[in-house]
């Protein structure tokens, strides 16, 4: 072999070996196994037929959960997500499926993340969803109270199937885009969306939209505004929400609507046909925490809602009281205490058992790996 193609040979052989170590390094991913375990006590007063007064529940503070975050780096600052993750209830081991047929996956996508910003496939949170937990949440620490939580039954199931979003983000400024396919499902679910948001220096506001087409082709129009604000131990956050539904729903829509707005969880505050009547619901938020001491966090929120509808027959307004506090053992495991009242007004429309008023109480304790 001659000097020239020896030379030939070895540049060939670094060609290769760089190649090579950049695909080894393109290739680079991360599994990653997370989960909630959270198990509670929860009593109420005035419970419905249905209801027990006093229950152990699988999710107090939080829904528990475990799931599987997976990044793999593409090269040229462009990475593979995907994640899944499965809702559970711990006082069961049963899972916690969505409507209407349950769900073993309560998130199940994958997207590609780069300098173009974020693109998801699959079943995951909606617009709506992103943006308030994200912006103005109830609780810094927990968006909200799994056990008691008013402002969801506003966000039109939190999660949709079949969908495509789009994130994008620039300095302080963040937005995102959705569709969602119906594929002609009984229940419909074809939905369109989006929201911006601001956050810099504790502040944080946000403006979002987004619609469901029910399968009759009816649709509910929804969107929020709000946001909140965080200095040293104290955090505040206000903010509106607004469902809008067409008139005249067919027994498949109603049921979806039902599911949307009928949750005791929701605060009690619908479930029955004077509430599905309503084609209006609007919800004001306020709230405030202190961290009392770095294990020690407190809060207290105010909710009022509304709805109306056709006729005054329907018409109804609501109070929301909630106050907890969350005491941390550690990084990952705490224990929560929530007390919470629920006041029904308009005097047409009261809880299945003829009661407007209910008192609540949860303690219970969380851990998260």
């Amino acid at each position: 072999m001659n000097k020239v193609a020896a030379k030939r040979l070895v540049a060939l052989g670094a060609i290769a070996l760089v190649s090579g170590s950049a695909f080894a390094q393109a290739g680079a991913s991360s599994v990653q196994l997370y989960g909630i375990v959270d198990v509670g006590y929860r009593h109420i007063s005035n419970p419905d037929p249905t209801q027990a007064a006093s229950q152990m529940i699988g999710g107090g503070m939080s829904q528990s959960r475990w799931g599987i975050n997976v990044s793999e780096d593409l090269g040229g600052g462009t990475k593979a997500l995907v994640n899944l993750e499965n809702r559970f209830t711990t006082d069961t081991g049963s899972v916690a499926g969505g409507y209407p047929n349950g769900s073993y996956f309560q998130q199940s996508w994958v997207g590609l993340q780069g300098g173009f910003g974020r693109v998801t496939l699959g079943r995951q949170y909606n617009v709506l969803f992103d943006l308030v937990t994200s912006t103005y949440a109830s609780y810094p620490y927990s968006p909200y109270m799994e056990a008691y939580k008013p402002e969801i039954g506003f966000s039109l199931l939190a999660r949709a199937d079949n969908m495509v979003k789009y994130t994008a983000e620039v300095g302080p400024i963040r937005g995102a885009l959705q569709y969602s396919f119906d594929e002609k499902a009984a229940t419909g679910g074809k939905t369109m969306g989006g929201y911006v948001r601001y956050a810099a220096d504790g502040l944080a506001a946000g403006l979002g939209y987004q619609d469901y087409e029910f399968a009759s082709g009816k649709k509910i129009k929804a969107w929020t505004l709000g946001g909140s604000y965080r200095t040293g131990p104290m955090y505040f956050n206000l903010g509106y929400g607004e469902n809008k539904v067409d008139t005249n729903l067919s027994a498949a829509d109603a049921g979806v609507l039902g599911a949307m707005w009928g949750s005791a969880a929701n605060g009690g505050f619908g479930g029955g046909a004077m509430f599905l009547n309503a084609n209006k619901r609007s919800i004001y938020k306020i709230g405030a925490g202190y961290q009392v001491t770095p294990q020690l966090n407190l809060g207290a929120h105010f909710f009022h809602a509304k709805q109306s509808g056709a006729t005054s027959a329907v018409d109804a307004s609501v109070n929301f009281l909630t106050f907890a506090a969350d005491y941390a053992f550690s990084k990952r495991t705490d224990a929560y205490l929530e007390l919470d009242n629920t006041k029904i007004k308009g005097g047409n429309i009261t809880f299945a058992n003829g009661a407007t008023s209910r008192n609540g109480v949860t303690v219970g304790l969380r851990h998260r790996f």
